[in-house]
């Protein structure tokens, strides 16, 4: 299949902005700046990060409006084919909530997770959620795992501790403890459960209503931002130690710290918007890629991304180079595609068959040879 120019800017579109999302979240929890108290200290606001995320989100529903309501000017009364905008029009909104809710805490705990780990890990430990989906599927959807399924969740189990022995492997060099470490990487993974539930509940209550994709994701951002914002404030007040936190009340988040050290960092204030700006296009590229090729090539897409995220992550001194955790993501790559029914059957097949394809044309070719040979030919 050959892609066209704009289906191949759409795959780059979405692996660069995908990158940078989580590059530009962890280098924000690697700058320093002053703090209200006048020192300075790391960048420890996941729930502000969180924030920015979802705004990032609810630009997505800015663009859906303003392309919808263009778009209908100039329809004349027709009816809409615009990918971007065509759907239901009569809908609940709040039906989006539960799942904004889902995303809104695994954001929240991906990110803190993301404080105590590295970006790579981060983006690998990810890769848990088709684990949980499937369980959470057969649970609640009734739906029925064939061998296949089962043989990608065992595997992609085998890829996930993988990358866990060698960020333990890592602390020593990386100047992190290992206990933060393992504390980040179980977060990440608890957060995978919440974004099962979010997809699960999608699929049962809001894959059918037809709601265009792009409107979903900004009502989803609207909502995480809306009640994320409010739950600031009592944050403020509930107290928690390191190293979740190093800001100068103890708080669970601390904005008023977070706006100051913005304020006092052009780097931090520069890898915010990267936040904001690339989560937006991102999610464009994703429902993009989505309707003009396919949800599979969605899917590695995403798994190139991770792969980026780890390269550039080494370049730049993040973390250093484990064999261990290379192997962990192949087992991570090969269990996603057996799963998703990408690449791996269709190639063994090929194979099969070039080899079958091979006997059975050395077969033929030696029939011809022993039919052929002239009466008086005594060799073997």
């Amino acid at each position: 299949m050959a892609f066209t120019n704009y289906q191949i800017f759409l795959a780059l579109l979405q692996i660069t902005t995908g990158s940078i999302n989580t590059l530009s979240t962890k280098w924000a929890d690697t700058l320093e700046s002053e703090d209200s108290s006048g020192v300075k200290k790391e960048f420890k606001h996941p729930f502000v990060q969180a924030c920015a995320m979802f705004l990032g989100e609810f630009l997505c529903l800015l663009t859906f409006k303003a392309v919808y309501y263009s778009l209908r000017r100039n329809r004349n009364g027709s009816e809409d084919q615009n990918t971007l905008t065509k759907g239901a029009r009569e809908f609940s909104a709040f039906t989006l909530y539960v799942p904004a809710i889902c995303d809104m805490v695994g954001t929240s705990l991906m990110y803190i997770g993301l404080n105590l780990t590295f970006a790579s890990s981060f983006q690998m430990f990810r890769g848990a959620v088709i684990i949980f989906v499937a369980l959470l599927s057969v649970a609640f959807l009734q739906r029925r795992l064939i061998a296949r399924e089962w043989t990608g969740i065992f595997i992609i189990v085998v890829g996930l501790a993988m990358v866990g022995m060698a960020d333990m492997l890592e602390s020593g060099d990386s100047g992190k403890s290992r206990n933060d470490i393992i504390t980040g990487d179980l977060l990440i993974l608890a957060a995978q459960v919440i974004t099962a539930v979010q997809m699960v509940y999608e699929e049962k209550y809001v894959a059918g209503m037809d709601i265009p994709a792009l409107q979903a994701v900004g009502y989803e951002g609207l909502f995480g931002f809306a009640t994320l914002g409010a739950l600031l404030v009592p944050f403020y007040y509930i107290k928690v130690g390191p190293p979740f936190t190093n800001n100068t009340t103890g708080s669970l988040e601390n904005v008023f710290d977070a706006l100051i050290q913005i304020r006092n960092s052009w780097q931090i204030l520069v890898s915010i918007l990267g936040t904001v700006v690339s989560i937006a296009f991102f999610n464009y590229a994703g429902i993009s890629v989505t309707k003009e090729i396919s949800a599979t090539t969605r899917m590695v897409l995403d798994s190139v991304r991770t792969m980026v995220i780890w390269v550039v992550s080494m370049a730049i001194g993040w973390q250093q180079f484990q064999f261990l955790q290379l192997s962990g993501f192949t087992f991570l790559l090969f269990g996603m595609c057996l799963y998703n029914n990408v690449l791996v059957i269709q190639t063994y097949r090929k194979i099969c068959d070039m080899f079958t394809r091979r006997d059975y044309g050395n077969i033929v070719n030696e029939t011809n040879v022993i039919v052929n040979r002239p009466a008086d030919d005594t060799s073997a």
